[in-house]
């Protein structure tokens, strides 16, 4: 026994017509616009073509310049790097001599210092070898005056 159902309608293109303009309306477009191809450059100034070149030898011979072009730019980016470190040096250099520069004058300071002291020390010594004779001197004088004998 079949049963049929009685809402079901008939088949209208306006109404598909109708959900797709609803669906369009409810997200945005997914259009994919492929990236803009990149231009070939041109061949380096360094080079030109030859009257009597082959399409293919004309081809052949743009992408190897090419790709030592490219290779040369690397290398002028090596030397860059090179560059850097040679700076980076110098400035290393100029410190280190600005350094030297105080370790001789904290010497010399040092030398001055010990110097100083040297002859302190010794002006002590010699000043204290004259009071030890002074106060041998006068006791002397004093033993020899109350008739003790000096030992």
């Amino acid at each position: 026994m079949r049963v049929q159902n009685a809402a079901v309608r008939p088949f209208d293109i306006s109404q598909v017509e109708g959900d797709i303009r609803e669906a369009v309306h409810q997200r945005p477009p997914h259009i994919v616009v492929p990236p803009p191809r990149n231009p070939t450059p041109p061949v380096p100034e360094y080079v030109s073509h030859r009257d009597d070149v082959t399409e293919i030898g004309r081809l052949s011979a743009e992408a190897i310049v090419k790709e030592y072009e490219v290779t040369a730019k690397e290398i002028e980016a090596l030397g860059e790097v090179v560059r850097d470190m040679m700076q980076r040096c110098e400035q290393l250099t100029t410190s280190a001599s600005f350094m030297l520069k105080d370790i001789k004058t904290t010497a010399l300071n040092y030398r001055k210092e010990g110097k100083r002291i040297f002859n302190e020390i010794e002006s002590c010594s010699s000043a204290t070898d004259e009071v030890r004779r002074l106060c041998e001197t006068f006791r002397d004088k004093i033993a020899t005056k109350a008739g003790e004998p000096v030992t």
